[in-house]
């Protein structure tokens, strides 16, 4: 190993500030991507599922003019 305690290795021979907050900014920027898009996806399926609802509504309400009408 080329650290000889893990103060040196949580130093990083001076830069361990900088370092360490660019790990910690990019873990925080792929969390926050991965939890909105998650989110995003939810949403979009409740949609997607409300639109097919929806249709199936419209064809059923047709399907019963069209039988009332003869």
């Amino acid at each position: 190993m080329q650290f000889d305690s893990l103060k040196d290795f949580i130093n990083m021979g001076g830069y361990g500030f900088y370092v360490w907050l660019s790990y910690g900014v990019t873990i925080g920027s792929l969390g926050t991507l991965i939890i909105l898009s998650v989110r995003k996806k939810r949403t979009v399926l409740i949609e997607i599922a409300k639109k097919i609802t929806r249709e199936q509504r419209l064809k059923e309400t047709r399907g019963n003019n069209r039988e009332s009408k003869t």
